[in-house]
């Protein structure tokens, strides 16, 4: 295999991790949504939770994407 070839398929794989974490904010946002409407009144209390979980998940949503961009030009 080509040395060029195998950095293209290193950097592919590198940014499967923002899928994960598309997959990751979907959840943590659905999850939030059901127990909002399951109890309304606790939708305020978790509402720094929710945003936490999000900022963290797309933080590695954007440094799976910077590894690949690496792999691909380095």
């Amino acid at each position: 295999m080509d040395a060029e070839a195998a950095k293209y398929i290193g950097a592919g794989l590198a940014t499967l991790g923002m899928i994960g974490a598309g997959i990751g904010v979907g959840t943590i946002f659905s999850g939030f949504l059901q127990g909002a409407l399951r109890n309304p009144s606790a939708a305020g209390g978790q509402f720094t939770n929710l945003v936490l979980g999000f900022a963290l998940t797309e933080a590695l949503g954007i440094l799976a994407f910077v590894l690949g961009l690496l792999i691909l030009f380095s």
